[in-house]
C-alpha cells in the first residue's frame, strides 16, 4: 500500500493527497493499493508540482495498523508527526494527535 506525500509550497508543512486535495494528516491519505492507483496518485503529484502547489513529490509505503493509516519508513514516521525534540509543537501537539497516541 503507497500514498503520495509532499511539502506544500507555501509553508513547507508535510501533506498527504486525500480527497482531491492535500491533507495535513497521513491518516486521511488516499492509499493506493494497485499499480494503477499508484500511477494516478504519481500523475496528480506531478501536476500539483508543476503548478506550484508542493515540492518533494513521493509515493511512500504505507501500513494500516488498528484501522490508522501508519507510514512504515522512519523517515516518513517522522514526517507525519512533527519535530522529534519538542511533543509540545507540530502536528504532534494538535488535539487529534494526542487522541491517537
Amino acid at each position: 500500500m503507497k500514498v503520495l506525500t509532499a511539502n506544500r509550497l507555501s509553508d513547507g508543512i508535510a501533506v498527504w493527497y486525500a480527497d482531491g486535495g492535500w491533507a495535513e494528516t497521513v491518516g486521511h491519505a488516499d492509499i493506493a493499493h494497485d499499480k494503477a492507483a499508484e500511477d494516478r496518485l504519481e500523475a496528480v503529484g506531478a501536476a500539483a508540482a508543476a503548478n506550484n502547489e508542493v515540492v518533494d513529490v513521493n509515493l511512500i509505503d504505507v501500513t494500516v495498523v488498528n484501522g490508522l493509516v501508519e507510514p512504515v519508513r522512519l523517515r516518513e514516521k517522522i514526517r507525519a508527526a512533527g519535530p522529534t525534540i519538542r511533543t509540545d509543537i507540530g502536528k504532534q501537539a494538535s488535539p487529534a494527535a494526542a487522541r491517537a497516541a
